[in-house]
């Protein structure tokens, strides 16, 4: 291979047009060179060719075809291009599914269902050409403040680490490949702002950002990484050799592709500041493990330079070339001929979509509070209010085509079928018997509609609030990607719009559709009922009706804090026992409903909790729990098993989730569930910031993080024992 060719392996193509802002300083960078010019050597990466505008997905599958075609015919090497595109929260493709973005899949604790999901998504891709998908995002939440929070699964990293891994296992079951984003650190910004420096332990990025990673690399064979773009401690992830290359391929034994975040290699010059030119940040980051730029060349195109001028060793290039041809090969592509004809039409929102899109969306819908009025009896009169009742994009993620993409094309048809919230509560309980008022917008500061509000209210037997998020980039929504909050307010004037209508007397039932956690406890004591829903995608407005009429019992579970404050973050229920405030403080960080709370309409009892006395350093805790409905109606549980290290070496949380399985059970109908938990679960960085898991007493309860329904004690005996890639890092369950 010409030294041309082989950096053309290294750098994608993205056709843009003026005006299109779908990441980050996007129109600070050119790019007039056309297709057919820039590829004349070969092309690595074909950037988004569904997900940048809405085109009809059959007659582009033809334009793709046919031009990996003219790459295998008409350059020197005839290789095709990896095509890739986002997929969080379903193919980003016009008239594609979308589903629940990824807090919902947290609150779920449904790992088989995220997989199920994942295949779907999957097999569109595959079928449109598509190789890699820009997914799942393994950040940790640490902090609801950051925009980014919605495209999130959880708090906790072993949630996370189970999900994420299973949304992989499922993509790269249909012969495509994942990316695991953003590798490391981001959402550890300071004071929750996007791009913000992360200034954290090496205990902190181990012991609770890692995890995800190496489980989805070592247990989920993820077949490439998307670095971070922040900066830890000074050092920018882009650039760094000890995260790119010593930690995940020396240490996990990675042997995928690492790409860029868009633009992150430029963002060495222009951003950190630790390059001098786009010539010296394309060498730093292919010298630290980067292997491809994306979304296009901007730096890369430099390495045949700096190789000229004797700055680069060529052998870097060979290094990172190796690996992308690697990965076509894996794909398929090295032996593709693209002869046949592309798919003439294909259905990607198909009633098998729906489906899980539907279950999903009814799993993952948390009844935070419930005061006895929910389910809604029937006939009675609904008042429906608020901003986000009779919009479509309310349902919807920041990562969604519709909020992404479409919403920059005004007067472009949606393309899928998305009931609101008021089409689904109309259709639940009649529409004679529900009356409709915006009240406000999401984030102005209009109280025109109040009065109407207060009216609409007046008149109904129940109001129920639909309340929250609009999902945007880069300040256009109050959450998403450059959407960062500086309190955890209701956006706009909700709070005021809410208020207005509990002093009508009228119960209310507060939903909100949001992709953060906001700070509600003004509301908990004084609404009728509270649900929280996070993007719920295009089945979710039907999810929340069914829960109002009680057609679908919640069981959906929190899987980040709700926050007393703003002011308390960043926060996490992962704290030491200083984390929470004492008598050293007057300012309690004091969450208003933890981790792993949510409500049911039965409810369900443990008993029989057995542990065993005494386990090995290096064995596993078996652990059973008999579960029984002890309510009326059916219903699911999450049956949740946590711990605590009483006396660590370094402080450690005052609760970690173990293990986790969600169960169905009839009326009177009880089960065993049994968590085999490996004593690894409980590792941590010790003093040397070795992962270790030591020898002690600990802790177990079934409740949620903060309530103990059920709780024993076990004694790990032995010697410290060292965690290695061989440790087991799953707990397994089984319900008899």
């Amino acid at each position: 291979m010409t030294i041309e060719e082989k950096i053309a392996q290294l750098v994608g193509f993205w056709e843009k047009e003026d005006g299109e802002a779908v990441a980050p300083l996007q129109g600070e960078f050119g790019g007039n060179a056309k297709l057919e010019e820039f590829s004349r050597h070969g092309l690595g990466h074909l950037t988004r060719t569904y997900g940048t505008r809405p085109v009809d997905a059959a007659e582009h599958a033809a334009w793709l075809w046919k031009f990996q075609r003219d790459l295998i015919t008409g350059t020197r090497l005839g290789i095709p291009a990896i095509v890739h595109e986002e997929c969080l929260t379903g193919l980003s493709a016009w008239k594609a599914a979308t589903f629940p973005t990824p807090l919902a899949w947290g609150a779920a604790f449904d790992p088989d269902l995220v997989t199920e999901m994942a295949a779907a998504i999957g097999a569109s891709m595959r079928a449109l050409g598509v190789h890699q998908g820009l997914s799942p995002v393994l950040d940790v939440i640490r902090d609801p403040r950051w925009g980014r929070v919605d495209e999130c699964i959880a708090e906790d990293p072993y949630l996370v680490g189970t999900i994420g891994t299973s949304y992989v296992r499922g993509l790269q079951s249909q012969g495509v490949h994942a990316t695991l984003k953003h590798f490391a650190g981001y959402s550890a910004s300071r004071a929750g702002r996007n791009f913000g420096p992360v200034h954290i332990g090496r205990r902190e990025l181990a012991d609770v950002l890692l995890p995800p990673f190496e489980m989805a690399v070592i247990d989920g064979d993820a077949r490439s990484v998307m670095h971070s773009y922040t900066e830890i401690d000074g050092m920018p992830v882009a650039a760094d050799p000890t995260m790119l290359t010593g930690i995940l391929r020396d240490r996990w034994g990675f042997d995928g592709t690492v790409v860029a975040d868009y633009y992150g290699v430029a963002f060495l010059n222009l951003l950190h500041h630790v390059a001098s030119d786009h010539a010296d940040a394309a060498g730093q980051a292919l010298t630290a493990g980067l292997d491809v730029e994306l979304p296009t060349g901007d730096a890369y195109l430099t390495l045949g330079e700096s190789v000229r001028a004797g700055k680069l060793d060529e052998a870097l290039i060979d290094r990172a070339v190796l690996r992308v041809l690697r990965q076509k090969q894996d794909l398929g592509l090295l032996d593709a001929t693209f002869s046949g004809e592309p798919p003439q039409t294909i259905d990607l929102d198909s009633p098998e979509h729906r489906a899980i899109a539907r279950r999903l969306a009814e799993e993952s819908l948390v009844l935070v509070a419930n005061r006895d009025v929910l389910p809604l009896p029937a006939e009675r009169r609904v008042a429906l209010i608020g901003p986000n009742a009779d919009r479509q994009s309310a349902l919807f993620g920041c990562y969604s085509f519709l909020n992404h993409v479409l919403v920059q094309h005004p007067g472009v048809e949606t393309g899928i079928e998305v009931p609101t919230v008021l089409d689904a509560v109309r259709a639940e309980f009649g529409g004679d018997l529900v009356s409709w008022a915006r009240g406000c917008d999401v984030d102005t500061d209009d109280r025109s509609g109040f009065d109407e509000a207060v009216a609409t209210a007046s008149d109904a037997d129940v109001a129920v609030l639909v309340v929250g998020d609009h999902a945007g980039l880069f300040g256009r929504g109050t959450v998403g990607e450059g959407c960062d909050r500086d309190d955890l307010e209701l956006p706009g004037v909700q709070r005021e719009l809410v208020e207005a209508v509990l002093a009508t007397g009228t119960p209310v039932v507060l939903v909100l559709l949001t992709g953060r956690p906001y700070a509600i406890g003004w509301a908990l004591p004084r609404c009728a009922a509270v649900v929280q829903a996070f993007f719920p995608g295009e089945e979710g407005a039907g999810a929340i009706a069914g829960v109002l009429s009680g057609r679908v019992n919640p069981s959906g579970r929190l899987p980040v804090t709700l926050p007393g404050s703003a002011g308390a973050q960043p926060y996490s229920y992962l704290h030491p026992t200083l984390g929470a405030g004492n008598a050293g403080t007057n300012l309690l960080a004091t969450p208003v409903a933890p981790f792993g709370h949510g409500l049911s309409y039965t409810t369900f009892a443990y008993g029989d909790l057995t542990v065993p006395t005494t386990v090995p350093v290096d064995g596993s805790v078996g652990v059973t729990v008999r579960v029984t409905n002890t309510g009326t109606v059916a219903g699911d549980d999450v049956v949740q098993l946590y711990g605590r290290d009483v006396v660590a070496s370094v402080t450690r949380p005052v609760a970690q989730l173990l293990g986790y399985r969600r169960v169905h059970l009839e009326p009177g109908q009880s089960v065993t569930v049994e968590l085999t938990v490996p004593t690894t679960r409980l590792a941590f960085s010790d003093r040397t910031f070795t992962r270790v898991v030591e020898p002690g007493d600990v802790e177990l309860w079934v409740g949620t993080s903060a309530r103990r329904d059920a709780q024993a004690v076990t004694t790990l005996v032995g010697d410290t024992v060292p965690v290695t890639n061989a440790s087991p890092r799953w707990t397994t369950t089984d319900v008899r």
